[in-house]
């Protein structure tokens, strides 16, 4: 069985409350990537951005995927991977490392949702999000240019859902339904 299950996708698509959903349901650990740097770094996200720019957080992004993808994390009664829902940052597949080693750990979901319906989930917080208020453009033609921008690397990923109608629950349950197949096709046997 795969040790880890990646969410990732754009911002607003449902990436951490999905993620900690599907992790509880599965009784799997959650890691979220954007958390851990944060709490890491002692400051929020756009604090870092600010502060010290976007390679810096990159770099930070870098190295958090790789300890949560490293393979160290073993179960202290029977040996085997301690299996996790790892939610990871909208720009973080965008890294030709960082995608690498998500693929190699585990299969990789990537969350979507049509660009209206993410202006809309991200409202007043947009000002809180630092890709978004970069280009001087109105949100919903930003929020278009970063898809845009981003769509080769969110394509590498194993499996997409769109999150644009669905209930979070919904999103969950479509989560784990592609994960048990994605798993079924890789352990099955050859002819």
């Amino acid at each position: 069985m795969t040790a880890k299950l990646i969410i990732t996708g754009f911002m607003a698509t449902g990436k951490s409350t999905a993620g900690q959903l599907v992790a509880r349901r599965l009784g799997w650990r959650f890691a979220d990537t954007d958390l851990i740097i944060a709490a890491r770094a002692g400051k929020s996200v756009a604090e870092i951005f600010a502060q010290h720019g976007e390679a810096h957080f990159r770099t930070l992004e870098r190295e958090v995927i790789a300890t949560l993808t490293s393979g160290h994390d073993h179960c202290a009664q029977c040996g085997n991977p301690r299996p996790a829902v790892i939610s990871t940052g909208g720009g973080a597949l965008v890294d030709e490392q960082n995608c690498a080693r998500l693929k190699q750990a585990g299969i990789v979901v990537c969350l979507t949702a049509r660009p209206e319906t993410i202006a809309v989930r991200v409202g007043n917080s947009a000002a809180r999000r630092p890709k978004l208020t970069e280009g001087g453009q109105a949100l919903e033609q930003r929020i278009r240019t970063l898809m845009a921008e981003r769509a080769s690397a969110y394509a590498r990923a194993d499996v997409s859902i769109d999150t644009s109608d669905l209930a979070l629950e919904q999103v969950a349950e479509r989560v784990i339904d592609v994960f048990v197949l994605r798993e079924q096709s890789r352990c099955k046997p050859s002819a």
